[in-house]
């Protein structure tokens, strides 16, 4: 279906996501629901709207370019405060929640294989297509689709699939902090601070502050030269360590630009953390860069695509993020883990590192920036191993 707006209408799309965001965090700020919604939400609701109202495309270059230029330069700027010696401390549970949480995807794509694989032809490629994505991000989905042949058909209707699921995901997830039930079972201390107005509520966190032209022009500068110098490395060891037998390991961890920019941002963060912890500015235009790309996964969920396309590919990933949140909720329940880092555990699972990171901004819990954005780089080394492992099970 056409849209009002084409794909390669640049200018009007950009005007569309950075409108979006802007809007969403203006509402945020100014009213008590938008606050209890979040921005990140708000922006993905509103182009998911757009998109299913036929204003704007589902697909377009423009999308592309968020995920190629805005997430890359956000990540350096969102980890400038992450100490890691201050963190260092603070990583070990969510870590151990994170490898609970992705046996949970495992056990969903097994689960739901044997459910549904005698109504959805080739299910033993989709099934380590989800697992791949789930644990990592979509990387591991296009990896995972080439490893096992998957058709373009067939891959074309997961993403439908999942794009829609991560939409209805982000809302679940960001409404359990505010759910009684939760509250009264899990410990919630970052919660608590945030309510008591000590830990980065959107209005007050988001306080004016004097950020200056020679601010600004740092915070980018430094963003972009870690950016390129990362993708510099990230591409030589790709090049030097073939994704294949005895290198594949290698090609995972050393080729991994996230992973790379992760940790040359937290090494310059703590060896110099009186240029980049106090760097004023860094968080304001690192959120900015994230709402768009909230912004930017709203797009493609076209409810009418899936209806048409993939229903029961939607149901097997339901079941999938459904065991993986069950199985994260019970075990953090039982190992004592906050509410927090359950939550984000399975975000940085499901959805990866950076909505992740998102969602830790938007709530408030900046000290689980940095940590998250770490173990959610980790699930790009571990998707494949999963993906790999559940495809060659269900064959």
């Amino acid at each position: 279906m056409s849209s009002l707006i084409s794909a390669d209408n640049t200018w009007a799309l950009w005007a569309c996501l950075v409108g979006v965001a802007a809007l969403s965090i203006w509402l945020e700020q100014k009213y008590q629901w938008a606050s209890k919604l979040t921005g990140c939400v708000l922006a993905l609701l509103g182009m998911m709207i757009l998109s299913n109202a036929g204003i704007v495309p589902t697909e377009s270059p423009v999308y592309d370019s968020v995920w190629s230029y805005a997430v890359p330069l956000a990540i350096p700027l969102l980890l400038f405060q992450c100490n890691i010696k201050k963190i260092g401390k603070e990583s070990g549970k969510l870590l151990f929640i994170y490898l609970i949480s992705s046996v949970g995807t495992v056990l969903g794509a097994l689960g739901g294989f044997v459910a549904l694989h005698k109504f959805v032809p080739d299910l033993n490629k989709v099934a380590a297509m989800f697992s791949g994505t789930y644990v990592g991000g979509s990387v591991n989905f296009a990896a995972m689709a080439d490893t096992f042949g998957a058709s373009g058909e067939l891959s074309s209707q997961a993403v439908v699939a999942d794009n829609l699921l991560m939409a209805l995901y982000f809302f679940v997830l960001i409404a359990i902090p505010s759910g009684h039930f939760f509250r009264k079972h899990y410990k919630h201390p970052l919660i608590d601070q945030v309510e008591a107005g000590n830990g980065g509520s959107a209005e007050n966190y988001w306080q004016a502050k004097p950020i200056s032209l020679q601010n600004i022009s740092f915070c980018f500068a430094a963003s972009t030269i870690i950016v390129a110098i990362s993708t510099a490395i990230a591409n030589f060891f790709a090049g030097l360590f073939p994704a294949e037998g005895a290198t594949f390991f290698l090609n995972q961890l050393l080729g991994n630009k996230y992973l790379i920019m992760t940790t040359i941002t937290m090494t310059c963060a703590t060896a110099f953390p009186k240029i980049f912890n106090d760097a004023p500015g860094a968080n304001e235009i690192g959120t900015f860069l994230i709402y768009i790309f909230f912004a930017v996964i709203g797009a493609p969920a076209s409810i009418m695509s899936i209806i048409t396309q993939a229903p029961l590919l939607l149901v097997y990933a339901s079941i999938i993020v459904a065991c993986n949140m069950l199985v994260t909720l019970v075990f953090g329940k039982i190992f004592k883990i906050s509410l927090e880092e359950i939550i984000l555990a399975s975000n940085a699972n499901i959805g990866g590192p950076t909505t992740a990171a998102a969602m830790a901004i938007s709530k408030g819990w900046n000290q689980l920036v940095g940590p998250v954005l770490l173990i959610g780089t980790l699930g790009y080394v571990l998707g494949n191993y999963y993906g790999v492992l559940v495809g060659n099970l269900l064959r």
